[in-house]
C-alpha cells in the first residue's frame, strides 16, 4: 500500500538529506544480489533512524533483523566513539554481505554481529540499551517486545518496523495469517502498556516509536 504519492514521496527525499555514498552502494548491491531486497530500509526511513539515533546519543543499540545492513549503520551514525550496535539476523547467507560493508563503514569496531535466533540471544547479552529497533518476523514481534523492555533504560526507545503491514492491520487477518494477526495484537499490546508512550507513524510501511517512561 502507498500511504502517499509517489510524486510525493520523490518530493520528500529530494528534501531531504542525501544517503551517504556507502549506503548508496549498500544498496544497490542488495538489489543486485539479494532476494527481497524492498527488505532494505532505504533511503528516507534511513534518514530517520539516524536522525533519531542523534538526538538520542545511544551508548547501547539493539537491532533485530539486521538484513543486508543498511539500518545497523544508519544506527550506528548516532553512536558515541565508545558506543555499540548488536544486530542479530538468523540468515547465514546474509553475514559475509553484511560485514563488508560494516567493515567499510566508520563504525567497523562498534558493530557486533550475532547469527542465530533472536529470542535464543537477546538473553545472553548482558547490557542496557538506549535504542532497540525491531525489523525481524513479524509474528514474533511481541515476544520481541517481552524480552526486551526489561533491558531498555528509562527515555529509551523501541523503534518497530512494517507495522503497518500494507494495510492490511485495517482488515480481519485470514486463519492462516499469522503475520497480519501478531501485527495486530501487537499495535495494540504496546499502545496499551502503560510502560511506554507510543506513536505510530504511516512511514513506509509503518513505523511505531515507542519511548520507555
Amino acid at each position: 500500500m502507498d500511504f502517499i504519492s509517489e510524486e510525493l514521496e520523490h518530493y520528500a527525499l529530494r528534501h531531504s538529506q542525501q544517503e551517504p555514498k556507502l549506503l548508496k552502494e549498500l544498496s544497490t548491491a542488495t538489489f543486485q544480489k539479494v532476494l527481497q531486497p524492498r527488505m532494505l530500509s532505504g533511503h528516507l526511513q534511513g534518514r530517520f533512524l539516524s536522525m533519531l539515533s542523534k538526538m538520542i546519543k545511544p551508548q547501547s543499540i539493539l537491532e533485530i533483523g539486521t538484513f543486508t545492513g543498511y539500518s545497523a549503520l544508519c544506527l550506528a551514525e548516532g553512536l558515541p566513539q565508545d558506543g555499540l550496535i548488536h544486530t542479530i539476523d538468523c540468515n547465514e547467507e546474509l553475514v559475509d554481505f553484511q560485514k563488508y560493508y560494516f567493515d567499510k563503514s566508520d563504525y567497523k569496531d562498534q558493530i557486533k554481529q550475532y547469527l542465530g535466533d533472536a529470542k535464543d540471544i537477546i538473553p545472553t547479552i548482558d547490557t542496557p540499551f538506549d535504542l532497540i529497533f525491531i525489523d525481524a518476523d513479524k509474528s514474533s514481534y511481541p515476544s520481541y517486545f517481552d524480552l526486551v523492555i526489561d533491558k531498555l533504560n528509562s527515555g529509551g526507545l523501541i523503534i518497530s518496523d512494517n507495522v503497518l503491514w500494507s494495510g492490511k492491520v485495517l482488515t480481519k487477518a485470514a486463519v492462516n495469517d499469522e503475520d497480519t494477526k501478531a501485527l495486530q495484537y501487537y499495535n495494540t499490546m504496546i499502545n496499551e502498556d502503560s510502560r511506554v508512550e507510543v506513536v505510530l507513524l504511516p512511514l513506509r510501511d509503518g513505523l511505531s516509536i515507542c519511548r520507555k517512561k
